[in-house]
């Protein structure tokens, strides 16, 4: 297979770019995801691709579930704040106000124009990344945006 044209293929992908939130007790992390998708409308399903050596990969496996805080167009900087590890400071997570979700307590941050929190139903372990499949049990929408994809950002992950 010719490399540089698998990259290029696999970057054509359409992406959205998200933050996954999870918290244990004390313990919060958060992250920007980009592999993430509905997978099923009843029940409502998603699936999301969590790095395996990740601290949020190691929270999601023990408490079996997570919230995503969906990123508006123009939200890029949100998303490049939590490229770095998480940061709890004077109730902001790595400089951004949140709220902890209905049913799970996750962080929702405040300034994204939508959420949701989910419960894992199955994973697929291949590679370097799970796959953690998870059913919807709560949704929010602050308000009506466009949302953030990888190719505003000029930003690549994956291929």
């Amino acid at each position: 297979m010719d490399q540089e044209s698998k990259k290029k293929s696999l970057r054509m992908i359409t992406y959205g770019l998200y933050i996954l939130t999870v918290k244990d007790g004390d313990a919060i992390a958060a992250g920007t995801v980009n592999w993430l998708s509905q997978a099923s409308f009843t029940p409502p399903l998603v699936m999301v691709g969590v790095k395996a050596d990740s601290q949020l990969h190691a929270i999601i496996e023990k408490t079996g579930r997570f919230a995503v805080s969906t990123l508006a167009q123009g939200q890029k900087t949100i998303a490049s704040d939590f490229f770095r590890p998480t940061q709890v400071e004077d109730h902001q997570l790595n400089g951004h106000p949140f709220e902890l979700s209905p049913m799970f307590q996750c962080p929702i941050l405040t300034e994204c124009p939508g959420w949701f929190e989910a419960r894992v139903t199955n994973s697929v372990s291949r590679g370097d990344h799970t796959i953690f499949v998870a059913e919807v049990t709560g949704a929010g929408v602050r308000e009506d945006a466009v949302p953030l994809v990888m190719r505003d950002t000029g930003w690549f992950y994956g291929g």
